[in-house]
């Protein structure tokens, strides 16, 4: 089957704004994440990850009246686009695919009072409460008119948009897809909602939280962000001369199937979503989700001890900018995409590996050839998600 490749693509993150930006916080080592004051329970701050732009105007347009997640999946396509040096092609020959976990939540919460006023009802409030405008808004800005898809799948969302658009490009059902994720979660609902299950902190400085693989810490850190891809297939890519900076070699998905306040701990679904993934390939790394939720990384380091052992370095970026909810699978590509270009691995920031000295973690950036990463995401629900994502 013809190969799907990576032409272009563009990064909103905490303290990012471009590719520039994202790699050298990368190879640097670079924490972005900030103190938001007093959205916790009684006033408390957290520590978390956000981006300082609003995007009210993009390329002259007013999208004041569009949810802030939609504004990053916007700006985001359009600098993967431009990336891309997309022009001229059919735009009913175009895909977008948007993965989201919180869709408008902010909006909706921000918006909730005026529910019980038809007077003070916003004009778009069905539109907020409505996950899939993430997509259209993207198509209807960048003028496409093809197949649109929102995949609502959690946190392995827009790893799962990717193996959608890879799907739809190797059926021929389109020539050219947008894909990847954009969350924009920061308000008192999702904050007391992470609070409650005591899977955030509360007024903690950074680096007492968020911290990946230590049994030291406890909590993950929320953040917005947005990541989007062009995907093209290779002929396409080579016949119009595009530069093509990575392939999609693999990606695989499964589900727990267990209810919603129950988790597959044994760590066996993201191990075979993985065993798939990679096929008889060795990753040159892990780009692991591990994110400072106890289960989560053990699931991580259960799957990585058991397929390479000490052979193959893991790592992971949430000690840099926080976790991004459903787009983090297209971030942690992105990030791998730089990774192969510019020939390192990024390290893992502020922790010292507590409980996981078995694990081959890498905590300084080691510039070597890299040749093929693997991805994991997992998704609230049980969704399960591994990507393999190999130079050109």
């Amino acid at each position: 089957m013809e190969k799907i490749v990576v032409t272009g693509y563009g990064i909103k993150a905490p303290g990012i704004h471009n590719k520039e930006e994202f790699k050298e916080a990368l190879e640097l080592g670079i924490c972005t994440m900030d103190i938001l004051k007093g959205l916790g329970p009684n006033d408390a701050d957290i520590v978390a990850g956000i981006i300082k732009d609003d995007f009210l105007t993009i390329k002259g347009k007013n999208y004041k009246r569009y949810p802030r997640v939609s504004r990053l999946a916007i700006q985001t396509a359009d600098d993967a686009i431009e990336m891309a040096k997309l022009v001229g092609i059919d735009p009913s020959r175009m895909s977008v695919v948007v993965g989201t976990a919180t869709g408008g939540i902010k909006e909706i919460e921000e918006n909730a009072a005026l529910a019980n006023d038809i007077k003070k009802y916003p004009i778009h409030g069905l539109n907020l409460a409505d996950p899939h405008t993430v997509s259209s808004a993207v198509a209807a800005h960048l003028g496409i008119t093809g197949q649109v898809f929102t995949i609502t799948t959690g946190c392995a969302a827009s790893s799962d948009a990717i193996s959608l658009g890879k799907l739809l490009l190797e059926s021929r059902q389109t020539d050219v897809c947008i894909v990847g994720g954009a969350d924009a979660s920061l308000g008192k609902w999702s904050i007391f909602g992470f609070s409650k299950l005591r899977q955030i902190g509360l007024n903690k400085r950074i680096g007492e939280t968020g911290v990946p693989f230590s049994h030291a810490h406890r909590g993950f850190v929320m953040a917005e962000g947005a990541g989007m891809l062009t995907l093209e297939r290779e002929s396409d890519a080579i016949r119009r001369g595009a530069t093509i900076y990575g392939v999609i070699e693999g990606v695989h998905s499964n589900n727990d199937g267990l209810g919603m306040f129950q988790s597959d701990e044994t760590g066996y679904g993201m191990y075979k979503a993985m065993k798939s993934a990679i096929k008889k390939n060795i990753p040159t790394y892990v780009n692991s989700q591990a994110l400072g939720l106890a289960s989560n990384d053990q699931i991580e380091s259960f799957v990585h001890e058991r397929l390479f052992g000490q052979s193959v370095p893991i790592t992971s970026i949430k000690g840099m900018f926080g976790h991004t909810f459903g787009a983090m699978g297209a971030i942690q590509v992105i990030s791998s995409l730089i990774s192969i270009e510019h020939n390192f691995i990024p390290p893992t920031l502020l922790t010292k590996g507590e409980g996981f000295e078995e694990l081959p973690i890498v905590f300084e950036t080691k510039h070597c050839p890299v040749d093929n990463v693997a991805i994991t995401t997992h998704g609230n629900s049980g969704n399960n998600t591994c990507i393999l994502i190999g130079k050109y």
